[in-house]
């Protein structure tokens, strides 16, 4: 008999060479050629299948205006932040993909959110790495009842679509898709393959049974979603848990949401009745000083749709001859780039300084409205001089100094009025143009009046 036939395949982006190689042709990565068996023709028949639709159903063309499109219905998890994240609730027939750090709450999540769901729906919960009692013992520490919950302990992905066809859930959670294993491959669970394969599957009988699967997905050590990039497209919605294990706290963030906006997130709390939502997170990420510090400066960032408070810190200290730089939370290039605006445009010096730049409670912060919070907190430490109580900033700094506006101003400054901030220094084209009740805008055009702003307060 002769010997199966093996391909090399990128586990970053799927594609497949017939030997090694030590960067991938089709993405250029180095080192993810990985060896797996040659799929049938069945396997890669079914897959794209499962893309386009249900097996041999024909679509008619039809003229984009003519086609009847409404809201999608939603459903309530139970869970007010997982639904914002989600965008209101789950879709009839999406296919969510969550992942995060082995420990951090996904499977926590979603037994709560299964439970909530039980009373208004019939639920399956697939386990490929616990057994039904583990599942069992969770739920009674998290003190659910679980009486209309049911749980398969399964990794072969034809008994799971069997057992879907049989049960007729309309929510699924499959905990999780590294370990299931089609018969239609012979590799091994968590190869390219296999997660290619299951994830098209299941994708194909959610979408013709109407049925929500969410998929529990595992993580690389650098953050990613481990196996093809092809499974986040072939998905709905794709979230991310964030945050340290050893933190109480805990962020679900939207990357991809077909249903919903991305980049919402979702702050839950961890208690020893499981994950239960916060609704004011701005406190979470607010030192709280019983008097302002040299250093401090507090950002009004946004997060999807809301607008959070975010304490940044920055320290200042002799560095010798060779200065750091160093950022958590933030951009590091972003950082050096602002060092140069400031003491090219301001007249700030730290090129002898090392510079530290912390954002409090562990948050990520990409936009570039946080520049302006940055510079006031680095040049408040240099001067060992703090920002007054109640002090708010936000704005991008450009390259020639000027402080450029952020989206959706009005509600970032509303949003730091009602938690009782006085203060704000904001770019000029977000002044608001009727006066904010208790809160007192400052709007400048470059970095230099803004610090002249602040030593005027």
């Amino acid at each position: 008999m002769a010997a199966p036939k093996t391909l090399y395949t990128c586990r970053e982006c799927g594609g497949t060479s017939p030997k090694w190689l030590g960067q991938c042709p089709h993405c250029k990565a180095w080192n993810t050629l990985d060896e797996t068996a040659a799929e049938p023709a069945g396997a890669v028949r079914n897959r794209f299948q499962a893309l386009a639709g249900a097996a041999g159903q024909r679509q008619a063309v039809a003229t984009l205006a003519d086609i009847e499109a409404a809201e999608v219905a939603r459903t309530p998890t139970g869970q007010d932040e997982l639904d914002r994240v989600l965008g209101g609730g789950i879709v009839e027939g999406a296919v969510v993909l969550i992942g995060g750090d082995p420990g951090i709450g996904k499977s926590t999540l979603l037994l709560q959110a299964v439970d909530a769901l039980a009373g208004r729906m019939p639920v399956l919960y697939v386990t490929g790495e616990e057994s039904g009692a583990q599942i069992a013992l969770r739920s009674r520490r998290l003190g659910l009842g679980g009486q209309q919950v049911r749980v398969l302990a399964e990794i072969q992905l034809e008994r799971i679509v069997q057992a879907i066809e049989a049960e007729g859930p309309a929510f699924v959670v499959v905990d999780s898709i590294q370990t299931l294993y089609s018969e239609q491959l012979t590799s091994a669970p968590g190869s390219v393959a296999q997660v290619r394969e299951c994830a098209a599957q299941l994708t194909r009988v959610a979408k013709t049974r109407g049925c929500t699967i969410v998929l529990v997905g595992h993580v690389t050590k650098e953050g990613a979603l481990a196996g093809p990039r092809v499974l986040e497209h072939i998905v709905d919605t794709v979230l991310y848990f964030e945050g340290d294990t050893h933190s109480s706290f805990r962020l679900v963030r939207a990357i991809k949401n077909r249903f919903g906006a991305v980049n919402e997130i979702g702050v839950f709390a961890m208690t020893d009745r499981g994950l239960k939502g916060v609704s004011n997170p701005s406190a979470i990420f607010l030192s709280t000083h019983t008097e302002p510090v040299p250093g401090s400066c507090v950002l009004v960032t946004l997060e999807g749709t809301r607008p959070l408070l975010v304490e940044i810190q920055a320290l200042v200290d002799g560095g010798g001859g060779s200065p750091r730089r160093l950022s958590v939370g933030l951009d590091r290039d972003r950082l050096a780039m602002l060092l140069a605006v400031l003491h090219r445009h301001a007249g700030v010096s730290c090129l002898d300084q090392d510079v530290f730049v912390n954002a409090v409670g562990g948050v990520r912060i990409a936009e570039p409205a946080a520049d302006l919070a940055v510079l006031l907190a680095i040049q408040g430490s240099l001067r060992g001089r703090a920002l007054p109580r109640g002090f708010v900033a936000f704005g991008e700094v450009g390259l020639a100094g000027e402080v450029r506006p952020a989206p959706r101003g009005q509600e970032r400054l509303k949003e730091a009025a009602k938690l009782g901030f006085s203060v704000a220094v904001v770019p000029r084209a977000n002044a608001p143009k009727k006066a904010i009740e208790g809160l007192t805008v400052h709007a400048v055009d470059r970095i230099e009046q803004a610090i002249e702003a602040v030593r005027g307060l």
